[in-house]
């Protein structure tokens, strides 16, 4: 017999191919399993269209009367673009519902286990509690701050450089990491570069492949003067980029824009310097709720400065680029300010590390 926890793995790798796509909502999967043999999954694949659970229970049909539902996070009780999870999970005839992690949505959290216990039906929480809640920490982030859930990712020498001293910078990292970065952008609602890596690079700010997944591009342009030839306004995607404008940027950059099919908004400013910390929150009203940071060191330094990258995806090569070389994080810190990360995972890929970094409270 297989213990709880493969199923909720199975429940686990469903969710995650949803992620990317299911904003506002978070990416939830789900299995239907009797007598060790599943019979069902599914996941939930776009806002509005129907939640893992009905999916899985639709996979199943008649089969799971009196079977076993694995989901990722707790059922929804309240009608919305679709009917609640939990009237479904009823109808279905289950008769035990293991669960990942609550809800953190206010409107729903806790209430699906009791709605499910008084239908007679046996609930198990926090099973795989800390691979679920990983899957959702950007819905999570946002219900409980309002601000999208920024990771940054560097890609750089050992000695923290991500070009040489002519501003070269491809390729520093091996093609094992660029795949993975790729991976990450297929899980990003947008994915966002600085002004300097723009212009040198001309990024489309795409993953290759997309498997259907078009991030925003979120591009900061506070003076206006970033070229409308690069590729994230004049690509096929363009409709897909917004573009932040400064109070310094001039009305004609607007009417460019405008004809360009690309989507611009105001933001704030203080002495050069975009003031993230105010405006961010109205992306996450746009359905933007993890945001992957691509750099450069600029852009890296205002967003570690302002205390808003929530995790670090660091990919190091095997080479040193010395003194020349152009910083990740274009700062200065005194020891007693430096900010302090943790690591929670390290992985070989080629000739790479790769490692993950939550920052810790300051």
């Amino acid at each position: 017999m297989h213990p709880p926890e493969h199923w909720m793995r199975l429940a686990v790798d469903e969710a995650r191919k949803g992620l990317g796509f299911t904003a506002p909502n978070p990416a939830v999967g789900a299995v239907v399993v009797k007598e060790d043999r599943l019979l069902g999954k599914g996941f939930h694949a776009k806002a509005g269209e129907p939640h893992a659970e009905p999916m899985a229970l639709r996979d199943a049909g008649d089969a799971a009367r009196g079977a076993d539902l694995y989901v990722t996070l707790e059922p929804c009780c309240t009608h919305g673009k679709t009917p609640p999870c939990t009237e479904a999970i009823k109808a279905a005839g289950i008769r035990r519902v293991s669960i990942g992690c609550t809800d953190p949505n206010p409107a729903h959290a806790g209430r699906a286990y009791a709605i499910l216990r008084e239908a007679g039906i046996e609930v198990f929480e926090n099973v795989l509690g800390e691979a679920c809640r990983d899957v959702i920490r950007a819905f999570a982030h946002v219900q409980r701050t309002g601000f999208p859930y920024v990771s940054l990712k560097l890609a750089t020498s050992l000695d923290g450089r991500i070009a040489d001293a002519a501003g070269t910078s491809q390729w520093i990292t091996g093609p094992e990491s660029r795949e993975r970065v790729q991976a990450l952008r297929r899980e990003a609602d947008a994915i966002l570069a600085g002004t300097e890596t723009l212009r040198l690079d001309n990024p489309s700010l795409q993953p290759r492949p997309s498997d259907g997944h078009r991030p925003w591009r979120i591009v900061p342009d506070r003076t206006g003067t970033l070229p409308l030839s690069l590729k994230v306004f004049t690509d096929e995607f363009r409709d897909r980029t917004l573009c932040l404008l400064g109070p310094e940027a001039p009305a004609e950059r607007r009417s460019a824009l405008d004809a360009a099919g690309v989507s611009w908004m105001n933001v704030p400013t203080r002495n050069g310097v975009l003031l993230w910390k105010e405006f961010l929150p109205e992306l996450a009203k746009r359905s933007i709720h993890h945001l992957l940071c691509e750099g450069g060191g600029k852009l890296s330094a205002a967003l570690l400065d302002q205390h808003l990258v929530r995790e670090l995806f660091w990919f190091q090569a095997p080479m040193l680029l010395g003194r020349g070389g152009r910083p990740a994080v274009a700062a200065e810190y005194l020891f007693a300010d430096a900010p302090r990360l943790t690591r929670v995972s390290c992985e070989e890929l080629g000739a790479d590390l790769f490692a993950r970094y939550f920052p810790m409270p300051s």
